[in-house]
């Protein structure tokens, strides 16, 4: 089949690589713009565009995407996966196949550019991929497939992000080879069961300690990579990549850290305490608690 991609992170590369592996024609492929990334400020290619670019197949970016030149590839299907890019309908309308996205939810729940790390953050147990033909309201296109999957207790969204592409890459070649045969479901979502996962920013960083060891569990695993939980600790502002449960009922008011250089950091919280186990302090480098607490002093106790 003859198809144009349109996606930028790794977990999009993972179902473009499959695309080429089916032996599907890529026409062209239509990701983020270069980069500027490291000290050195080195012009950076997304993880697609690399991909792209090894297999031979034109590249270009948002600000080029036209209905015309769209049109110019005569594609019979457009792919989208994590592209981050609104399509009008003047380009959902040109493929005859239609437009088909890989969404990392289980619609209609998590509707939105951040539904892993809304699934992670909200202590859910299940999640998934799911397929569907595009239309101009966001992820609410009629489901073709899905597949789910068990959250970890200590998965992060990071490992999730691993998870899914690989599922979703596998998800996309089985939708393709059905919308080829001609025989893909199409099911209509229940728009009253749709939740929303907008973008966090690094405002949604702290932790706050008056939540429930859960809570506060959740999302830590959920900020990994981006934006990364912070806590403050004797004025200084740490991310926080790894927390634990305690059974420990300090009596402390929530906040209150009690540190020891050999077992490490534990904060009181609502329902009773977390234990910090990986942290990383301004231009450090990630590293246990009882690390951090070896080599600097606080005013906790």
């Amino acid at each position: 089949m003859k198809i144009v991609f349109m996606g930028t992170p790794d977990f999009a590369r993972k179902s473009l690589q499959q695309l080429y592996d089916d032996g599907h024609e890529i026409a062209a492929v239509f990701t983020g713009a270069d980069k500027k990334q490291g000290r050195g400020m080195k012009l950076t290619y997304t993880p697609v565009k690399e991909l792209a670019l090894q297999h031979n197949t034109p590249v270009f970016e948002p600000s080029e995407m036209t209905a015309s030149l769209v049109e110019s590839f005569k594609c019979e299907l457009i792919a989208v996966v994590a592209y981050g890019v609104f399509l009008p309908q003047s380009i959902l309308d040109i493929p005859p196949l239609g437009c088909v996205n890989i969404h990392g939810s289980l619609l209609p729940k998590y509707r939105g550019a951040a539904p892993i790390q809304h699934a992670v953050l909200n202590g859910e147990k299940i999640t998934g991929v799911t397929s569907q033909f595009m239309v101009k309201q966001m992820d609410a296109g009629d489901v073709i497939l899905s597949s789910e999957t068990k959250i970890g207790e200590d998965e992060t969204s990071a490992q999730l992000f691993e998870r899914l592409g690989d599922m979703g890459a596998k998800l996309l070649s089985d939708t393709v080879f059905a919308i080829e045969k001609g025989a893909a479901p199409r099911v209509a979502q229940n728009h009253d069961e749709a939740t929303f996962a907008p973008v966090f920013s690094k405002d949604n960083a702290a932790i706050d300690f008056n939540e429930t060891a859960v809570n506060i569990k959740n999302k830590v695993r959920a900020f990994v990579p981006w934006p990364v939980a912070t806590m403050e600790l004797s004025g200084k502002v740490l991310k926080v990549y790894s927390v634990d449960i305690s059974d420990n009922q300090t009596g402390r008011a929530p906040g209150t850290a009690i540190t020891d250089s050999k077992l490490g950091l534990e904060i009181a919280c609502k329902d009773g305490s977390v234990i910090i186990n990986r942290l990383q302090a301004s231009g450090g480098k990630i590293m246990s608690s009882s690390e951090y607490l070896r080599g600097n002093k606080t005013n906790e106790t």
